[in-house]
């Protein structure tokens, strides 16, 4: 039985647990995770990007704990550049961008003044930036926040870490290659079919461990706890653009 004091995903409170919870003003930050189901090459199960910002955010909520809920939502993504690879859920960009917006005003509405949605997979970030001023505009007086995970990472860890290509974003975060295939190995080896690694045209893979995925996976988490730390600490606000006269 989980704590309720100290639970981190929304779905698993019952209302009555949440409504005290909020009442008491413990309830101070909401994360939003979304990301994809896609194709990952040969040899990455095509839940990578949901089940890496799942773990991500978890891990940053725990050390928050209990100020923060994740609202976990929307697991596919904007995935149409991958749908010649049969197997891969892909929403409309009209749908996705729709989905979040209900997701973020159900947040605003049961209470979360700091709300920060984190994303992990590449596609969805030009549809979501493209209308972001708007999200900022229709949530007027949030303190609401967009970020990909590995934009906690700059050009000196890839440097650091990388053991193929650097470059940002090809190589970080890349697709399926040397740092999302690292960060499986680290967590979730069980979604990586280490037969199938070699067995592609991208050899890239092959450059992975599980102790480069550790490490960028405590890197991130790190920054991001942070990150967050100041949203809901309001060192760190979201402003609304201006509105036409």
């Amino acid at each position: 039985m989980s704590n309720v004091k100290t639970e981190i995903i929304l779905g698993k409170l019952t209302r009555k647990e949440f409504r005290e919870r909020m009442q008491k003003g413990e309830l101070r930050g909401c994360i939003i995770p979304v990301a994809a189901i896609e194709q990952h090459l040969e040899h990455l199960a095509m839940e990578h990007d949901w089940r890496s910002v799942k773990h991500i955010t978890r891990t940053v909520a725990k050390r928050l704990a209990p100020k923060v809920l994740i609202a976990e939502g929307l697991m596919c993504g904007i995935s149409e550049h991958h749908m010649r690879h049969p197997g891969t859920i892909t929403l409309s960009p009209s749908t996705f961008l729709a989905a979040l917006g209900d997701i973020i005003h159900s947040m605003a509405r049961a209470g979360f003044q700091n709300i920060v949605v984190i994303n992990g997979h590449g596609g969805n970030i030009e549809p979501v930036r493209g209308t972001w001023d708007q999200f900022l505009r229709q949530f007027e007086g949030l303190n609401l926040h967009f970020l990909s995970y590995w934009d906690t990472l700059n050009q000196s860890d890839a440097d650091k870490l990388l053991k193929g290509g650097k470059q940002i974003p090809n190589d970080l975060p890349g697709h399926a290659q040397e740092f999302e295939t690292s960060i499986a190995l680290a967590k979730f080896p069980e979604n990586v079919r280490l037969e199938s690694v070699k067995d592609q045209i991208d050899p890239n893979p092959t450059l992975a461990s599980a102790d480069q995925g550790n490490a960028w996976f405590d890197c991130i988490t790190k920054r991001l706890t942070i990150f967050i730390e100041q949203v809901i600490s309001g060192e760190r606000k979201s402003k609304t653009p201006p509105f036409h006269p």
